[in-house]
């Protein structure tokens, strides 16, 4: 069942409240937080290739990064071995603010790994800390972008509740189709290169049984692939058939 889907219009709209935070027009200065990192003591840029590590859990948490291009899963590594995901991250999302929440230094929670090629900038947090300080505006900028990431995780929980796997991947593909999704005349087309290998570690699962329930999915009309991008032809129509 996939419960963590309660209509497709409630991803559009979480996409656009994204939209809206990530929007100049109604904050003071008119300055976005892409804006305000880059400006900052100590900002950086990097381009991480898909599959590697951005920060190991244990790391020092020293800075703060904003996604330029691409996406990032954050997973939590348990001392069994497993690795649960907790967010897939999209462009103008912030993470690694540990350090901002504690106010010393920390080691890093999670494990931060591209997964697409990713474009990142990223400011020490000591310069993030002082620019909230001298700058009210920039903290409300810092708040709005972490209040999207809470809705991200939350999300992310629920499609991995699913003890059915059919059930996990159908909404892990609804979360793409709502974060990466582009309309088109046959449906939405999630707009990221995915492996099976990527999506099966994503949720959880393995490759050989993703290959499998996407197959099933393509016989069933559903869904069509190619070169690695899914278009998903109904979403409504997709949920329906595990709800």
């Amino acid at each position: 069942m996939v419960t963590s889907y309660r209509g497709f219009t409630r991803f559009n709209q979480q996409r656009n409240s994204q939209m809206a935070v990530n929007s100049s027009s109604s904050l003071p200065h008119n300055k976005t937080l892409l804006e305000v990192i880059k400006s900052l003591d100590g900002v950086s840029t990097e381009t991480v290739d898909r599959s590697k590590t951005i920060f190991f859990p244990g790391d020092p948490a020293e800075r703060v990064y904003l996604i330029r291009r691409g996406a990032v899963r954050l997973s939590r590594v348990y001392e069994t071995g497993e690795e649960i995901t907790v967010a897939l991250l999209r462009e103008n999302s912030l993470f690694g603010v540990l350090s901002l929440l504690t106010g010393h230094r920390s080691d890093r929670f999670y494990h931060a790994i591209a997964f697409t090629r990713v474009e990142l900038v990223s400011a020490p947090a000591t310069s993030v800390r002082n620019a909230i300080e001298q700058d009210a505006s920039v903290g409300l900028l810092l708040l709005q972008g972490l209040s999207s990431r809470v809705l991200q995780t939350e999300t992310m929980i629920e499609t991995l509740t699913h003890r059915d796997m059919s059930s996990r991947l159908a909404s892990f593909l609804l979360v793409l189709c709502r974060d990466f999704g582009v309309p088109g005349e046959k449906g939405v087309t999630i707009d990221l290169r995915l492996s099976h290998q990527a999506i099966a570690e994503a949720i959880g699962s393995t490759r050989v049984t993703i290959t499998r329930l996407l197959g099933e999915l393509k016989n069933s009309s559903l869904l069509a692939i190619d070169r690695k991008k899914i278009t998903i032809f109904d979403p409504i129509a997709l949920a329906k058939r595990f709800n």
